[in-house]
């Protein structure tokens, strides 16, 4: 049977509003009141209604989060941050898979509305001028959680990914490789290829070495991508001996790629990827990388969120985070 607020009121004999006040934590209801009415709620094993306590306090407590694939390490790691500050300040958590497409990912932040979440964290590889606009109506605040807005209107959690690239090809760079290939994410995203890229062409630049395109090879993030950009790097007029990957399931396709053909890494070619998840060390050798904070950016991201719900003081909109080069087995 559904008990409801008007069951509860009547065993204990106190009316609906009373009932109301204690499960919202009112401090107007006397203390002996209180414990009469949450011995009832514990007795019937009443449940308040999120959706109708909502509607009254014009809050679900519910923030939705709009995450490209939740099967992805990479985005897994990122959603346990956000999960786990969401249940410290006491949020409920909807969270859809968009799979990357436009489309869809706009849909869902409407849906996502339509539901009367609080706040949203969404995630994307390429916010567009559509996203934006999307979100400049929207009468809750978003959040970004590494994904890149140029224009920097949507509050945002990143790491300086410009930055992170170029000191991965200087470390190439300052090892002697002239040759030095970066397999990207899908080049339609193009806010956070063109950042990446950027980092990649000032680094060759202060060093002299030419801009080579047939040394940036498209990929989607993951194994199999990995493995056809190697078989395509392989073909290339100026055949690499250092490559950079933009995540750790593509370098693992990298990886086995030049393994199947008979390559040594590091000895054949250096490898440094970008995520570090718990792939870059699962796979031997372990990886060198880009360590991005992943589940602190999940974290910062979720924390941002509750100040902008709650109307608190945000110092900055705009956060990036540290990152650093983990030394592993990848690169000599």
């Amino acid at each position: 049977m559904n008990i409801t607020i008007y069951d509860v009121a009547r065993e204990a004999n106190v009316s609906m509003a009373t009932v109301s006040r204690v499960v919202n934590g009112n401090p107007n209801v006397k203390p002996v009141t209180r414990k009469k009415v949450l011995e009832v709620i514990d007795r019937l094993g009443y449940r308040p209604n999120a959706v109708a306590r909502g509607l009254a306090s014009k809050k679900t407590t519910t923030v939705g989060v709009v995450i490209p694939d939740i099967s992805n390490i990479f985005f897994a790691e990122l959603a346990r941050g956000i999960e786990d500050i969401a249940t410290m300040y006491k949020y409920n958590i909807i969270l859809s898979n968009s799979d990357q497409n436009k489309e869809k990912e706009l849909h869902l932040l409407n849906t996502m509305l339509g539901k009367q979440v609080d706040g949203i964290v969404f995630m994307s590889g390429n916010i567009t001028g559509d996203h934006v606009e999307e979100f400049s109506k929207s009468p809750v605040p978003i959040v970004l959680a590494g994904s890149i807005e140029e224009s920097e209107q949507i509050p945002s959690v990143n790491i300086d990914y410009e930055q992170a690239v170029y000191d991965s090809v200087k470390e190439f760079i300052d090892k002697g490789h002239k040759n030095i290939a970066f397999v990207v994410g899908p080049l339609q995203e193009p806010r956070n290829i063109h950042k990446k890229l950027k980092g990649y062409q000032r680094a060759l630049a202060e060093a002299g070495l030419d801009y080579n395109e047939s040394l940036i090879v498209e990929g989607d993030y993951t194994y199999d991508s990995g493995l056809e950009a190697f078989d395509k790097l392989l073909e290339a007029p100026n055949r690499p001996t250092a490559i950079l990957v933009g995540s750790d399931e593509m370098a693992l396709g990298v990886v086995h790629g030049a393994e199947d053909k008979g390559y040594k890494i590091p000895e054949d070619f250096e490898v440094i990827t970008s995520d570090n998840t718990r792939l870059s060390l699962m796979v031997r050798p372990q990886l060198t990388t880009i360590v991005q904070p992943l589940y602190d950016i999940g974290a910062v991201a979720m924390r941002l969120l509750t100040k902008l719900m709650n109307k608190e003081e945000v110092e900055e909109q705009t956060v990036v985070l540290p990152h650093r080069i983990e030394h592993r087995q990848s690169t000599k």
